[in-house]
């Protein structure tokens, strides 16, 4: 059977929601081995969901301002981008509920959702629509994640705390790189 060919705009919303899914995993699960391997007492499952909704909207701000001159490539991945959390939260739960033969899980999930939507909201809030979140904006906003993540009474301040580990450059990166896919209209050195 022939395989169809996709229209461009498909085809990049496609290639470029898997490339960005993948920065965004792989950064979040980066940063939140960083914190977890130098405060103790961080709460691992709040620091992995704090880390990946930053992430994700980060990645999805980042994918706006890149796909301006492709306007219905961003309205198809934005969203995808956004709702990252939500989406690795029901494959882990769906795992969990194979494994286990139970379907239980699935009541315990909702007050998860409610926690990801708070969280959600509060990176929405702080990064700003139809704008790249550069260095400036990622020493504040990070510094903000670092306080949500650590635990009280740390003899360091977040943004003390964010400068040793040196995470913003992590991000940084990440971010430059999505929003030079999303320009160029394909992964940076990628063969297409």
């Amino acid at each position: 059977m022939a395989e169809e060919k996709q229209a461009p705009s498909q085809e990049l919303a496609t290639q470029f929601t898997s490339f960005a899914t993948l920065g965004v995993m792989g950064t979040t699960q980066e940063l939140a081995r960083a914190v977890l391997q130098t405060v103790d007492e961080a709460d691992p499952e709040l620091v992995a969901e704090e880390t990946l909704c930053l992430v994700a909207m980060a990645t999805s701000r980042a994918a706006a301002v890149g796909l301006e001159d492709h306007p219905e490539v961003a309205r198809t991945v934005t969203p995808v981008l956004r709702e990252l959390p939500f989406s690795y939260r029901d494959y882990l739960v769906g795992n969990a509920m194979i494994a286990e033969k139970d379907t239980s899980l699935l009541d315990a999930n909702e007050e998860v959702y409610r926690r990801l939507t708070r969280k959600q909201e509060f990176y929405e809030v702080h990064l700003p629509e139809g704008q790249f979140p550069g260095e400036h904006a990622l020493n504040e906003k990070m510094a903000l994640w670092m306080g949500r993540v650590s635990p009280p009474k740390l003899p360091r301040s977040p943004e003390e705390h964010l400068e040793e580990l040196d995470l913003v450059p992590m991000l940084l990166t990440h971010l430059k790189l999505i929003l030079a896919f999303a320009r160029r209209g394909e992964a940076p050195g990628g063969s297409q």
